[in-house]
């Protein structure tokens, strides 16, 4: 067996062949996934379109209703209703909880619903599956305590896991925002540079942004849907801080507070925050660089040298078996 894979790798006829259908299978893959990938961008930015419309019946129906309840997506009934009987807002809710949803994309009523749900049940799920699994099923010959400490261990997965799930989302948004963002200031000082107002500003960038990050142009279309029926700017800056949980977004939203209230002039602050911007995103790409070396180490040692050694030792091995 190991002969003939020496004398197939040593054959120009099958490398050459497998080299064409490595490259046939790579021509078909990079036509087609584009086909196959769904347009999520464009779903995306038509929600973030309408919400400027739905803010603006809200707010049109709470002040013709003339209370202080406004129209909100209700979430799934059953859920609701678990929520509201077992009380779970006052025995598994925290006091950031809807700042972390808000942070990780998640808005309404319903993602509080939602999470608090899924906090309830995850460690239930976790548990009973873990107990028909290793009392049932297979124990793996752990014996009984062991046992027992894995199901525990698996519930505590199950009630970590709804905050993992949130804690990756974050992750992942402001990731986003932060390699968008430097782009995103210096589209804004373009657009402000050459007259419009910051309304306007902020939509130009928000279409213009979508293509590098939809959560981006989500966020600056809410600050804009704020800034148009909120009474001051200033809550809708720091609303835009306060969801993206950034201190370079935090820092443009304090520069564009002072820049209304004092009339300083806003194309400055958006040049020096944005070279700061970028600044911040070149460190942090050469620190991710100097730490590549240490990383590759154990990847070469395991990859590489086999490789290295079977390409050396090959030739010597074929000849001391073709001899005997």
């Amino acid at each position: 067996m190991l002969n003939s894979i020496f004398f197939a790798v040593n054959d120009p006829k099958t490398m050459a062949s497998l080299l064409a259908a490595i490259a046939a299978i790579a021509t078909v893959l990079t036509l087609a996934m584009p086909l196959l990938a769904g347009d999520q961008l464009q779903k995306r930015m038509k929600s973030v379109a309408t919400e400027r419309s739905r803010i603006r019946a809200r707010e049109r129906e709470r002040l013709a209703r003339g209370d202080r309840k406004a129209l909100k997506l209700e979430p799934k009934a059953y859920m609701q209703n678990i929520v509201s009987r077992l009380n779970l807002a006052k025995h598994l809710g925290t006091g950031d909880a809807k700042e972390r949803l808000q942070t990780a994309g998640y808005r309404g009523p319903g993602a509080m619903t939602t999470f608090l749900f899924f906090r309830l049940v995850a460690p239930i799920g976790f548990l009973v599956v873990s107990l028909l699994h290793l009392f049932l099923v297979d124990d793996f010959g752990l014996g009984p305590l062991l046992s027992v400490g894995a199901v525990v261990a698996m519930t505590y997965v199950g009630i970590k896991a709804p905050e993992l799930f949130l804690k990756n989302q974050t992750s992942k948004r402001q990731t986003s925002i932060t390699q968008a963002w430097p782009d995103a200031l210096d589209l804004m000082l373009i657009c402000v540079e050459s007259g419009m107002s910051i309304e306007a500003a902020f939509r130009k960038v928000a279409d213009e942004i979508g293509s590098q990050s939809v959560a981006l142009a989500e966020e600056l279309t809410l600050t804009m849907a704020e800034m148009s029926y909120l009474q001051d700017r200033r809550q809708a800056y720091e609303n835009l801080g306060a969801r993206t949980g950034l201190e370079a977004v935090k820092s443009v939203g304090t520069a564009l507070i002072q820049a209304d209230k004092y009339g300083t002039p806003v194309a400055q602050a958006l040049r020096v925050l944005s070279q700061d911007s970028r600044d911040t995103r070149m460190a942090e790409a050469e620190k991710k660089a100097a730490a590549l070396p240490p990383k590759l180490t154990v990847p070469m040692i395991l990859f590489f040298l086999p490789v290295i050694f079977i390409v050396i030792l090959g030739p010597a091995y074929i000849q001391v078996m073709a001899v005997k």
